[in-house]
């Protein structure tokens, strides 16, 4: 049996943090995963202010000292001055992933116009993933598990679908998912590794 993966979910808000709301970015990332993937995963999550060194210092603790092979921070991506996590997460990054920032406004772009103003970027770090995702729950699940006809086939993929192959690539440990909410997309002469390897 496979160990678990760790994942990062981590909320990036002022107001949140400072207890003046009730934070729904992690809530709403540990609702989808858990519908999402079938293999063991285990959340590590951080609830944290708009303030890049922080973000900087969570992000490198998260992967360094947690283990976790996959990131995923919510909020923080709009053009306020605010808003900083892209900054924090380049600032952090050996190299960038910009398809899945394109993909994510790409999907936004069906509802808002205002999806042109998020600044989300996937980067790697060391064997880790990370994502900044929107910060409304409802664009959280939208740009992770795409968009459906009303017969219930795909419309447009969302990013998730292509997570767990980069992180088979990355060295970051393999995830399996539920079909029916995302179907992950790996090359056919990409088997499953045995369990260690």
């Amino acid at each position: 049996m496979t160990a678990p993966i760790r994942i990062g979910l981590v909320s990036i808000s002022d107001r949140a943090s400072a207890g003046v709301y009730q934070d729904q970015g992690i809530p709403s990332l540990e609702q989808w995963l858990g519908q999402a993937l079938t293999s063991p995963w285990e959340p590590v999550v951080r609830l944290i202010p708009d303030e890049q060194p922080v973000i900087e210092q969570t992000l490198i603790e998260l992967i360094h000292q947690q283990g976790c092979g996959l990131v995923l921070t919510t909020g923080g991506t709009g053009p306020a001055a605010r808003d900083v996590t892209p900054e924090a997460t380049l600032a952090i990054a050996d190299r960038e992933m910009p398809g899945f920032g394109e993909q994510m406004r790409q999907i936004s772009l069906n509802f808002v116009p205002t999806a042109i103003l998020s600044r989300q970027v996937a980067v790697i770090r060391g064997q880790a993933l990370i994502i900044n995702l929107p910060g409304q729950p409802k664009s959280i699940r939208e740009t992770l598990e795409g968009l459906r006809q009303s017969d219930g086939t795909q419309k447009v993929h969302g990013i998730f679908a292509a997570v767990p192959y980069c992180l088979d690539l990355i060295g970051a440990g393999r995830i399996e998912t539920n079909e029916a909410v995302c179907k992950a997309f790996r090359p056919k002469n990409s088997a499953a590794k045995p369990a260690g390897g």
